[in-house]
């Protein structure tokens, strides 16, 4: 009988890391340079191609970023020493309320990819906690700490593909089975976009905005992720809306966050408003003006003002 061939992953090109990892391909070569780190082999064009195990390690030095180290002061570690800071960073930013011991079961059922009994799991925490805490005191906690698992190589991609499906299948169920919400006496209805851009193919965060709105009777339009920017544009002119939603994960590279939302505001109407949410550190740092930054406990807030503002101008 013959033995199977070893599996062996593939190298990656650079365009697989930025992909991958979040890291601009400028800042790899520069890291490269400055840092001798990483050091991708050649194929026989002259082009990079990194081994797997550096772009674990690549990352684990961008969550680490993410969560404000700077690369010189990281990127000499191991992977080892890196994933023990990583976990220890982590845990220590977690809101009290899921410490890890609260999320251990949930992340114990991603661990062994058994998605039915997460799904009911989640739906019964569902029914218990109403469907604004669901979101805000155990999904978005729970996310995170997967998050966490996957850049410290607890988590396969195939398992974070899995668990997302299975996350977003819970939420889908549940904005589609709120009955319809009329605001309080008098109060306009906002109508909201909600997308991604074309290089930002996680959708987890913008199903979480979607359905903290529709909890607060907003009137939702979501195109899903990873839409066209011109499209992005025609939809909201054709959809009428007031709001533009987009949701920027830690792997999206900065300079395209700003790039796009420098571009629809450009190109919406001066009535329509832009919010923004996510990881991404371009919201953090260094946000556009024009541009309303919200994290999932904002949203509630937001639609308050935005309603405020338009009596105000009802008034005027």
């Amino acid at each position: 009988m013959n033995n199977p061939m070893p599996f062996s992953p593939m190298p990656c090109t650079i365009s697989d890391v930025e992909r991958d990892t979040g890291v601009a391909k400028e800042t790899l070569r520069v890291w490269e340079r400055r840092y001798a780190f990483p050091r991708p082999e050649r194929d026989p064009f002259g082009e990079r191609l990194y081994p797997v195990e550096q772009v674990h390690k690549l990352r684990l030095v961008k969550r680490l970023i993410d969560l404000g180290f700077r690369p010189g002061k990281v990127i000499g570690y191991s992977a080892q020493e890196l994933q023990a800071l990583a976990e220890k960073t982590a845990t220590g930013s977690r809101p009290r309320s899921h410490a890890a011991t609260e999320l251990a079961p949930y992340l114990d059922l991603c661990r062994t990819h058994d998605s039915d009994a997460l799904r009911r799991k989640l739906s019964q925490a569902l029914l218990v906690m109403g469907l604004r805490n669901f979101v805000i005191d155990l999904m978005a906690p729970l996310t995170g700490a997967i998050g966490d698992a996957w850049a410290c190589g607890d988590l396969g991609v195939w398992q974070e593909h899995l668990i997302t499906e299975t996350l977003q299948m819970v939420l889908r169920s549940a904005i589609f089975s709120m009955p319809p919400t009329n605001p309080l006496s008098g109060a306009p209805r906002p109508r909201i976009l909600l997308t991604t851009t074309p290089q930002e193919k996680h959708g987890l965060g913008l199903l979480m905005s979607e359905a903290l709105m529709v909890v607060e009777g907003a009137g939702c339009y979501s195109l899903g992720p990873q839409t066209p920017l011109p499209d992005i544009v025609e939809a909201a002119r054709a959809l009428q809306v007031d709001v533009v939603t987009l949701s920027f994960s830690t792997s999206m590279n900065t300079r395209h966050v700003l790039d796009a939302l420098k571009e629809l505001r450009a190109r919406l109407p001066d009535s329509v408003e832009l919010w923004a949410g996510g990881g991404n550190a371009a919201l953090r740092r260094r946000a556009p003006s024009f541009v309303q930054v919200l994290t999932l406990p904002d949203v509630a807030q937001a639609l308050a003002d935005w309603r405020n503002g338009q009596r105000v101008s009802t008034v005027a």
